[in-house]
């Protein structure tokens, strides 16, 4: 199992659609995986440090595991079936459950466990970038530095804390 780190979440032209893209810790892929919107803002919101008033999803999931007494010990990206990613959540108490990948990743973010990729998949659906290519994933990462998660709300969502 190859670790990824996030890179971050982005929408993508011309459909805006969101995006996450997660990059191979020790070596060159990327893997993009395309998400919803809440989803996106809910990655977004881990990355930023963002604390809503009220636990969201993904922050009422944390501390129901920690209430529990336990730990969320990997996520893993385990299949792209007709062109979805699925995820495993692996507590330490061996349990595996099988999990949307952008819900798996709003949770390690929240919980600092790591994400893992098979060497099989990362073939599969990982893509390499040449050294020219570089220049576009600097690009993204100043993408990144500048997008907040109200960037990915539809219009007439309600933001966290609105209902």
């Amino acid at each position: 199992m190859k670790v990824l780190d996030v890179l971050g979440v982005r929408v993508e032209m011309p459909t805006n659609h969101p995006i996450v893209l997660l990059r191979e810790r020790d070596g060159d892929r990327y893997l993009p995986i395309w998400i919803g919107a809440a989803e996106a803002t809910a990655i977004a919101y881990a990355q930023q440090g963002i604390q809503p008033p009220r636990p969201l999803t993904h922050d009422l999931l944390k501390n129901v595991i920690e209430g529990l007494g336990h730990q969320l010990t990997e996520v893993r990206i385990v299949a792209l079936k007709e062109g979805v990613f699925h995820a495993a959540l692996v507590f330490d108490n061996a349990t595996e459950i099988s999990s949307r990948s952008s819900d798996a990743i709003a949770l390690a973010l929240r919980t600092g466990t790591e994400i893992l990729a098979g060497e099989g998949l990362l073939e599969e659906a990982g893509v390499a970038m040449a050294p020219e290519e570089d220049d576009e994933v600097e690009k993204f990462k100043e993408f990144l530095d500048h997008v907040s998660a109200e960037d990915f709300e539809q219009p007439g969502e309600a933001g966290p804390g609105e209902a």
